[in-house]
C-alpha cells in the first residue's frame, strides 16, 4: 500500500489508463474491461483492474489538476511499479478546426504551472509523449477512422482565467487546447524512465463556447478509451 492507495501487491498492471474523474474510471471498467475488481476506494478515488482483450489494465482516477495527479503517479511508479501511463480526459478547444467530441494526442504539453521551474529553475523542460505509444494512439485511430488531432497542449493550473481571452495567444502558437493534467504525467514519466501518453477528448471549445453535458463527459467518450485501449 501506499499512502493514498491501497492496492496490494500485484493488485495494479503496469498500464494504468488515468481518468480525472474517479467516476469515469468505473464507468471505463464496467464498460470495457472483463473480471475487473475495485483496489482502490480510498478518498473515493476509484481504481479498477481487469483484462481487454486479454490483457492485463488498471483504471485509476488522479482528480483535477497537476498536484493531484502527481500523488497518484508518483505512487503508482515508485510503489507499483508501473511502465504505461495513458490518460484519458477531457480538453478545451483553442482552434476553430477541433469540434466537440473531437479526439487530441498529446505530442507535448506546454504549462503555466511551475512544476518544472520547481526542478529545472529558469530553464524550461520540455514534457513530452512516447513515440512508441505515440504511434500506435495514431495508428489505430486511423485505421478506425477515428477523427483526431495531434501536437501540443496546454496543461493549465487554471479552470477559470481571469482573462477570457487567455487562449488567443497560445492559440497562435499552434497550442490545440487546454487541459490540466498531461505535463505532470509526462514529466513524472521522463524521471521515472517510463512511458506516457495523453489522449484527450474536445469537451468545449473557447472558441464557439460550446460544450458538451456532464453525464457526456463522463460515459460517452469510448472513441478516446478505444485508442488508449489499443495503444499498447
Amino acid at each position: 500500500m501506499s499512502i493514498h492507495l491501497e492496492a496490494k501487491k500485484g493488485d495494479i498492471s503496469e498500464t494504468v489508463l488515468l481518468p480525472g474523474d474517479p467516476l469515469r474510471a468505473k464507468w471505463i471498467a464496467e464498460t470495457f474491461l472483463e473480471d475487473s475488481f475495485c483496489y482502490n476506494n480510498i478518498r473515493g478515488m476509484l481504481g479498477f483492474t481487469g483484462t481487454y482483450r486479454g490483457k492485463r489494465v488498471s483504471v485509476q482516477g488522479t482528480g483535477m489538476g497537476i498536484p493531484s495527479t502527481l500523488i497518484y503517479c508518483q505512487e503508482l511508479l515508485e510503489t507499483y511499479k508501473v511502465q504505461n501511463l495513458i490518460r484519458v480526459g477531457s480538453a478545451g478547444a483553442f482552434q476553430p478546426e477541433l469540434k466537440l467530441m473531437d479526439i487530441v494526442i498529446a505530442m507535448s504539453a506546454s504549462t503555466n504551472s511551475s512544476l518544472n521551474r520547481a526542478v529545472f529553475g529558469s530553464a524550461d523542460f520540455a514534457p513530452t509523449a512516447n513515440i512508441d505509444l505515440l504511434l500506435k494512439a495514431i495508428n489505430f485511430a486511423e485505421k478506425s477512422t477515428i477523427t483526431f488531432h495531434a501536437g501540443n497542449v496546454l496543461s493549465s493550473d487554471f479552470f477559470y482565467d481571469e482573462n477570457p481571452d487567455y487562449f488567443k495567444q497560445w492559440a497562435n502558437y499552434g497550442v490545440l487546447c487546454a487541459e490540466m493534467e498531461t505535463a505532470a504525467i509526462y514529466t513524472l514519466a521522463a524521471k521515472f524512465g517510463v512511458k506516457a501518453l495523453s489522449i484527450l477528448t474536445i469537451s468545449d471549445s473557447l472558441v464557439t463556447t460550446e460544450e458538451i453535458s456532464a453525464e457526456m463527459r463522463e460515459q460517452k467518450l469510448s472513441d478516446m478509451v478505444n485508442i488508449a485501449l489499443n495503444s499498447f
